[in-house]
């Protein structure tokens, strides 16, 4: 009878999923309990937010130009069509500051420096180094996942920061420039339009995809199939968990935001 319970078992379609998933759970709330705990690595914390900035700062920089041209083309375009053209730097710079900045961020920590961080626990895991670490009483998630959870949140924030400014000039130059609009009127409507909340939910965004970057990269280093192969399978996992998780994450605060933070009034 047990057998033909576990049989059954087994045979659930999704089990598998559901356990990763609730594995991948446990390491959040326990990156988040190593948090506050002491000794805190510093120094290893300073040298990964070094890392993800030196892999991510030009190539997000570049990416920012082009998805602010984009935006502010179209988005010129329609008002164009519509005869609200005073409201093209409103839309333009609220929809990179709230949706592109921190998605283009997060994108570009987790597939630039996720994938680094995941190869990396990966490679230390299929040399027993982080069973090592155990057996010496030294906690992996703290000494390894924690500085580089908290660098991976750390730049995400600034780097959010510096794609929004970005965007922003991008999408004023090709707006102003390439479309002949106002100069006056882009930055009028942006005034009119956007408040702090925006800022605020972009660096919440920002936030919370650089946690689950760091976050997925971790459990997939510490889980791979084994070997080599193994390790390289669990770097593209970790990225394509990551941008799905984050495109979820981005729908789930952008109703809650759109349904909480009231539009400015004109």
């Amino acid at each position: 009878m047990g057998a033909q319970q576990g049989s059954t078992t087994r045979s659930i379609p999704g089990t598998a999923a559901l356990t990763q998933v609730g594995k991948l759970a446990t390491l959040a709330w326990e990156v988040l309990r190593a948090i506050p705990r002491r000794p805190f690595q510093t120094r290893e914390w300073i040298e990964q937010c070094w890392f993800f900035a030196s892999v991510t700062i030009l190539p997000t920089a570049l990416v920012a130009i082009p998805f602010g041209a984009v935006i502010a083309l179209q988005l010129g375009s329609l008002t164009q069509q519509i005869g609200a053209q005073s409201f093209t730097g409103a839309a333009s710079a609220l929809a990179i500051v709230q949706q592109a900045s921190p998605l283009i961020t997060a994108l570009l920590v987790a597939g630039a420096g996720g994938s680094a961080v995941c190869a990396d626990i990966g490679s230390r895991t299929i040399r027993e180094e982080i069973d090592a670490m155990a057996v010496l009483g030294v906690n992996p998630i703290q000494r390894l996942i924690v500085p580089r959870v908290l660098a991976a949140i750390v730049v995400s924030v600034l780097l959010n920061g510096l794609v929004s400014v970005v965007g922003v000039l991008g999408g004023y130059f090709f707006n102003v420039v390439m479309q002949g609009g106002t100069p006056g009127a882009y930055l009028a409507s942006f005034n009119a339009l956007a408040q702090l909340p925006d800022l605020w939910i972009s660096e919440i965004k920002a936030f919370l995809y650089g946690f689950v970057a760091g976050v997925v990269a971790a459990f997939r280093g510490l889980n791979p199939a084994g070997g080599p192969k193994g390790v390289g399978d669990a770097v593209n996992q970790a990225v394509v968990i990551t941008f799905l998780l984050l495109f979820l994450i981005n729908v789930v605060l952008t109703a809650i935001y759109l349904q909480i933070v009231p539009p400015k009034a004109l």
